[in-house]
């Protein structure tokens, strides 16, 4: 990050390059960056980033809130519900560190609004993203080896514990 840059803004820049590497898994063909888009209430609409549909008609209005202490309330995502019938989006992608409070989870589902958590230190190659049940995490190419591993898989009742030391 630049000295010149603000957390919110890279924070919108990342999820941006993230949600188009993984446009397919939205449904969309490519996330463009921040636009204006016009409304028919005749305001026009600042959206952090645009999913545009494969075949090119339509879109989904992404909004980043890097809000890492307080997961988002029903205001934060109604807010966003307005900007997509005023400018006719097919649904939106709201993007935050935590969770979504229970009214705000009730307005995501009514207005076709998918929620996508992103870790608020992510950048482009390290970064934890997770949606309804998938999760997509990028680290450095680099590896720390330690001298001991512990490996605990418990499933069905079944516990197994291994120790190493090298």
């Amino acid at each position: 990050m630049s000295g010149s840059e603000k957390p919110w803004q890279t924070y919108e820049e990342v999820a941006q390059y993230l949600l188009n590497e993984f446009a397919t898994h939205f449904g969309l063909g490519h996330v463009e960056g921040k636009q204006i888009v016009p409304g028919v209430s005749g305001t026009k609409w600042e959206i952090e980033a645009k999913g545009v549909a494969v075949n090119g008609e339509g879109f989904v209005i992404v909004e980043c809130r890097r809000y890492p202490t307080s997961k988002l309330n029903q205001e934060h995502v109604a807010g966003l519900a307005y900007r997509i019938l005023d400018t006719r989006a097919s649904g939106g992608i709201l993007v935050s560190p935590l969770d979504l409070q229970s009214g705000a989870k009730k307005v995501a589902a009514h207005s076709k609004i998918q929620h996508v958590k992103l870790d608020p230190e992510s950048t482009t190659t390290e970064y934890v993203l997770s949606f309804l049940n998938k999760v997509f995490i990028g680290v450095k190419d680099e590896a720390v080896m330690s001298d001991e591993a512990t490996i605990e898989v418990v499933g069905k009742g079944t516990t197994i514990e291994e120790d190493q030391g090298h």
